[in-house]
């Protein structure tokens, strides 16, 4: 299918944070866009308002006149949440509409674009945003198409000014879906087990990300961590470049915290730039710029705009989202739901708040996430001084027998712990007499931030 040859886009799954990203870039490229969803949301509700229609009712009656009235001219979006038994999918099935995975789209869009792929189990989103910032800072032209929304741009689609522009493209190891990207620049921020759901075993995982970087085009190059790059390039001859704390060729080093801020000296050889300043704190997001500023000097920024865009770089929502902060509270907000996330995520406030009590809020994301990695959990919400846990988050799946909360707050080393549900939360909290709040997952504790900012305010 040719771009050139669609009229109309129609979305099922169109309030996720990927799928709305396609939906605007479709709509400033004049395409005419419409789209079901399952819930009304505040995603949903600013693509209302930017002149998209959407519903939320699972009727084939609904999909919009002009696509099913221009089958040829007319392109389907589906994403993996939606159900096989969805009418709207099957009647669209048995009409014979052409109909495409999100990641198929993106593969499609960028084929004739430069284009920068960021993978990884944890980290891409956060520095898919940060490449696209810095670029931006230095007069670059490109489009970012993001898995969040960039708090410097208050949206999770970049738009480009040019057709020959460079797309960033946070690249999804879900289901398989980045190996439809075949980019110029890649970058593998992490790779540790997840999604066990899908791939059954972590060596399948591996094996899917390996097959990423071999897709990276013969002239390419690669960013990868440090402790990455043997496993996943191996003897294949392929450009590449190792980046990490205080290792490898691209890192870090001399960081110190300076307020809420992280400083550090940026080391890539003879190409070095002195008294960096991040102002959205954390090691992970110092390892994550690292990656970022390398992308873009090779893409022609220059060391002063990098500076400045580091200076500038606001985050992305629910990545490291301080909510509050104030000298009698601080309240931070984060997507963390992996092991390894949440033990970066908690290291990085103990060292911004050595002194302070640190009350962590966690809400487990799926259960199939849980009981796989019930220890690691266990052993990460541990650095925290005292834990609240909420019911998992079922997101796409069925509850598992035997499968809850608990399974990770049994083994918790702290004294004071326990189960809480929803409604109880902010009460709860407010009992606890708090000094640092965290509320970490990924499922809809979301909905539970402005409830508690408002109780801590």
């Amino acid at each position: 299918m040719r771009l050139d040859n669609i009229h109309n886009v129609y979305f099922l799954g169109i309030g996720g944070i990927g799928m709305s990203a396609l939906a605007r870039w479709f709509k400033h490229n004049g395409k005419s866009v419409s789209g079901y969803d399952r819930t009304s949301t505040p995603l949903t509700d600013q693509l209302q308002a930017e002149g998209i229609p959407v519903h939320f009712e699972d009727d084939p009656n609904l999909i919009d006149k002009k696509v099913k009235n221009s089958k040829s001219n007319s392109l389907i979006v589906l994403t993996p949440a939606i159900p096989k038994n969805h009418k709207e999918w099957n009647w669209l099935i048995d009409q014979d509409f052409e109909i495409l995975k999100r990641s198929q789209v993106l593969g499609l869009i960028t084929q004739n674009m430069r284009s920068v792929a960021v993978a990884g189990t944890h980290g891409k989103t956060t520095t898919s945003s940060m490449i696209v910032h810095l670029l931006k800072t230095a007069g670059i032209d490109c489009a970012g198409f993001l898995g969040g929304i960039s708090t410097n741009y208050n949206t999770n689609m970049i738009l480009n000014e040019r057709e020959n522009s460079i797309a960033v493209i946070e690249a999804d190891e879900f289901d398989r879906s980045f190996l439809t990207l075949y980019p110029e620049k890649a970058v593998v921020t992490a790779a540790d087990a997840d999604h066990l759901d899908i791939y059954g075993h972590k060596d399948a995982l591996k094996d899917s990300f390996r097959e990423f970087v071999g897709q990276i085009k013969e002239d390419g190059h690669l960013f990868v961590k440090n402790d990455l790059a043997k496993e996943l390039v191996g003897d294949r001859i392929l450009s590449h470049t190792r980046y990490g704390l205080n290792e490898g060729g691209i890192r870090s080093e001399n960081i110190r915290i300076k307020g809420a801020s992280f400083i550090f000296d940026y080391r890539n050889g003879s190409k070095d730039i002195d008294g960096i300043e991040l102002n959205v704190p954390g090691y992970h997001n110092v390892e994550n710029m690292l990656a970022a500023i390398a992308v873009s000097r090779s893409l022609g920024a220059d060391d002063e705009s990098i500076k400045k865009g580091v200076r500038s770089y606001l985050g992305v929502k629910r990545r490291f989202e301080y909510i509050i902060k104030s000298e009698r509270v601080v309240y931070i907000d984060d997507y963390a739901h992996h092991p390894v996330e949440i033990e970066s995520f908690l290291r990085s406030v103990k060292s911004l708040y050595p002194s302070r009590k640190i009350t962590a809020i966690f809400q487990p994301h799926l259960f199939t996430r849980t009981r796989d990695f019930a220890s690691g959990f266990s052993e990460s919400l541990g650095l925290a001084d005292e834990l609240l846990m909420l019911d998992i988050y079922p997101a796409r799946e069925l509850p598992i027998p035997g499968v809850d909360s608990n399974m990770i707050l049994d083994k918790v080393d702290l004294s004071k712990k326990e189960i809480c549900s929803k409604e109880e939360l902010v009460e709860r909290v407010l009992s606890w007499s708090p000094e640092v709040v965290v509320t970490i997952g990924a499922g809809d504790i979301d909905q539970l931030v402005l409830p508690l900012k408002n109780a801590m305010s």
